[in-house]
């Protein structure tokens, strides 16, 4: 069995390596560190599933999703991730993931969302199932951040943390001015006037 892992934190990589070979005796492990090194190593080699972080250096882990899925469909994909399930897994498994975790799961329930996806499984904790039905009901409460795009989320999360769209713009590998029409996007679909209510915003829902 073929395991790649893209993380860009090496004590992340080597940890769940461990976790991995105990269980997996005869697994062969792969390694990326930024997004183009993961979707090299895809579009090269065959991997029987990839374990894939979503903040990483370069083009973010959902666009690498998006890119590997035109590539290899059937390959099943397990998103590790620091953030919390109610930010990223309902968009992450819209674009095709096979799971989602956080980097605060069990070395078990890796070991389980591992053998589930292989057999071509979803892996869902009980809290994203919860999650995930309230999305299927149509709530005119639902957060004005869920309107955006995967790119609009990327660049509002980028804006809150502090960073000017000039920086954005080298970050994700895009134009000033392209980086500053999805700033206009982000504001007007979230009925917002300036970067301190969108931080403000972000940061009271617990985006960034």
């Amino acid at each position: 069995m073929r395991i790649l892992i893209a993380d860009d934190h090496a004590v992340v990589r080597q940890g769940i390596k461990q976790i991995l070979a105990d269980e997996f005796k005869k697994a062969v492990f792969g390694e990326a560190r930024t997004a183009q090194e993961a979707l090299t190593k895809i579009w090269k080699e065959k991997w029987d599933v990839v374990i894939l972080d979503i903040t990483m250096p370069g083009r973010s882990g959902l666009e690498v999703l998006k890119e590997l899925k035109k590539v290899r469909p059937k390959m099943p994909v397990l998103v590790l991730s620091m953030h919390p399930e109610d930010q990223f897994a309902v968009r992450v498994l819209k674009a095709g993931a096979s799971g989602y975790m956080t980097k605060e799961s069990a070395p078990e329930e890796l070991v389980g969302a591992i053998k589930k996806v292989l057999v071509g499984g979803k892996h869902i904790s009980a809290a994203l199932a919860e999650i995930m039905a309230t999305y299927l009901t149509v709530d005119d409460r639902k957060p004005a951040h869920e309107q955006l795009s995967n790119r609009e989320f990327q660049v509002l999360r980028l804006i809150a943390s502090g960073k000017t769209v000039s920086q954005i713009a080298k970050e994700i590998s895009l134009s000033v001015r392209t980086v500053s029409t999805y700033r206009t996007r982000i504001l007007e679909k979230m009925a917002l006037k300036s970067n301190a209510e969108l931080t403000h915003y972000a940061f009271q829902n617990q985006l960034v």
